[in-house]
C-alpha cells in the first residue's frame, strides 16, 4: 500500500478518543511509510490527522472543492493540495489516488463517503479494501443495522466482510494489507448463496 484515503469529520466531535486515534492513524502511517490522502482541511479530526502525518516526516495529499477551499478551512502546510471543483471531482480523486479507503468517526458527508467507496467494491469497481476504525465503539451502532441488512438478505455477508473493523491504528492497517477481495456476484438468488 502507497497511500490510504481517510475520511472523517472535519469537526473534532465530543470525545477526545476520536482527535487520539486520529494523531495515532496519522503517525502510524508516516512512521510506515504510508501516504495520506485526505479531504484538504485543517479542522476537525481532518486537520488533526494530517498534522500528526505531517509532524512525523509523512506524505499528506489534500484533496478539496474550490468552495470549502475560499471558506478559508484548507490545509496551509500542505505541500499537495489539489483543488477540485465539486464535491463528486474530490471523491473522484481521492479513490484513484489512494490503495485504500478508511473512515474514522465523522459525520454525514463521512459516512456518504464510505458507503460510495464500499458500494463500488461491492460491484467490483475496484478491489481495494474499506475499513472502519471504530473508535470508543463510535461505528457499533452502525455495524448492527448492517448486520440487519444481511439478515434481511439486502446484502450478502461476503460483501457485508469486504468492510474491515479495527479500533487501533496498527490492527487497521494489518487488516487492510491482508484483505483480499470476494469474487460473488452482488445479487442474492443469482448465483451461489
Amino acid at each position: 500500500m502507497h497511500r490510504i484515503c481517510v475520511f472523517l469529520g472535519s469537526n473534532a466531535g465530543y470525545r477526545a478518543d476520536y482527535t487520539e486515534a486520529a494523531v495515532a492513524l496519522g503517525t502510524t502511517l508516516a512512521r510506515q511509510g504510508i501516504g495520506l490522502v485526505y479531504g484538504g482541511a485543517s479542522v476537525g479530526l481532518m486537520g488533526a490527522l494530517a498534522d500528526a502525518a505531517l509532524a512525523a516526516g509523512g506524505e499528506v495529499t489534500g484533496v478539496i472543492p474550490r468552495g470549502i477551499l475560499e471558506r478559508e478551512v484548507a490545509h496551509k502546510g500542505l505541500a499537495d493540495l489539489r483543488i477540485v471543483g465539486s464535491m463528486h471531482e474530490r471523491k473522484a480523486l481521492m479513490a484513484e489516488l489512494a490503495d485504500a479507503f478508511v473512515a474514522l468517526p465523522g459525520g454525514i458527508g463521512t459516512l456518504e463517503e464510505l458507503f460510495e467507496v464500499w458500494t463500488w467494491a461491492q460491484l467490483g469497481s475496484h478491489e481495494k479494501p474499506c475499513a472502519l476504525f471504530n473508535v470508543a465503539g463510535y461505528y457499533d451502532r452502525l455495524l448492527g443495522f448492517v448486520d440487519q441488512v444481511v439478515a434481511e438478505e439486502f446484502m450478502r455477508e461476503s460483501h457485508r466482510d469486504m468492510l474491515l473493523v479495527a479500533d487501533d491504528s496498527e490492527d487497521l492497517l494489518a487488516r487492510l494489507r491482508s484483505y483480499r477481495a470476494p469474487h460473488v456476484a452482488k445479487w442474492i438468488g443469482r448465483g451461489e448463496r
